[in-house]
């Protein structure tokens, strides 16, 4: 891992891959909203042998640096632009997931001639009022730890641990919440400042999603979970919104992912999802 310099903070870049040398063809993977690049190693070991793969901590998020405003899609895909100038990388295929597509999808808009491919993994979608509000009230309980102190970092994992949402508890999982948390007066608390998601989630409500699906110039992939995380209807990408997003996006195509919910798309094994990303990025 690195710290590599965004627009005006540092940025912690993970790399699977070889940084000495000039990355060309590779895959910069962005995560959700109160994630960290950790929710990536799952696929990491699936596709690292294949291709060269980074993924960034958002801005606050993490190990990068913690500005205290400043979350907003323009302002990450600023800090992916001063990445891809530090890495001296001309053309990049981003891969997101959930708040990360949504980044993925504003960045291909905004850079269009630095983007080879866009992948977005259960986001992107331009839901309606009614949509955010039961995926705001599914997520709520993945948030509840932020800005929480706990006397030991096993005490902090026990909700999560409990939660319909990681199931079945892996290592994968310990080691992606382990990575989050800081050691303060008390015990341990994430290092995210709840502050700033409520701000992220804001902006994110107020943007112009569908402006930006015809400004897309590259082969896109889009990968929906299939399953709800309570209750049927609180999918993150309805299959409406999905089909949408194909029509829109010109040159997109849609996978459903089988029996995932808008966690397990990332942090469990899938040959199917895992098989699909690889011969996209492979151009078949």
């Amino acid at each position: 891992m690195k710290k590599v310099p965004g627009d005006g903070v540092g940025i912690q870049l993970a790399c699977w891959c070889d940084l000495a040398a000039t990355i060309q063809g590779a895959v910069l993977c962005i995560h959700g909203l109160s994630a960290n690049l950790q929710c990536w190693s799952q696929l990491a070991a699936s596709l690292r042998t294949r291709y060269p793969l980074m993924a960034m901590d958002l801005r606050g998020r993490g190990h990068s640096d913690q500005p205290p405003t400043g979350y907003c899609l323009a302002a990450h895909v600023e800090d992916i632009r001063c990445i891809l100038d530090d890495l001296k990388i001309d053309r990049i295929t981003l891969m997101g997931h959930s708040l990360g597509a949504y980044i993925s999808l504003a960045f291909a808009a905004t850079y269009p001639e630095r983007m080879d491919r866009l992948i977005l993994v259960d986001g992107g979608g331009d839901l309606p009022p009614e949509q955010w509000e039961l995926v705001i009230k599914a997520i709520k309980p993945a948030l509840a730890r932020l800005g929480k102190v706990f006397p030991s970092f096993e005490e902090y994992i026990a909700p999560l641990k409990n939660s319909p949402l990681f199931q079945p508890w892996t290592e994968t999982l310990e080691n992606y919440f382990r990575y989050e948390i800081i050691v303060v007066d008390g015990g341990v608390r994430s290092r995210i400042n709840p502050e700033c998601i409520l701000e992220e989630s804001e902006n994110l409500a107020r943007a112009d999603i569908a402006s930006l699906y015809s400004k897309v110039p590259c082969s896109t992939l889009i990968m929906r979970a299939t399953e709800g995380l309570f209750i049927k209807e609180d999918v993150v990408l309805p299959m409406e919104t999905a089909e949408h997003m194909v029509r829109q996006i010109p040159q997109a195509r849609l996978f459903d992912v089988a029996g995932t919910n808008h966690y397990s798309i990332v942090f469990y094994p899938h040959a199917g999802r895992d098989q699909t990303v690889a011969d996209f990025l492979a151009g078949q």
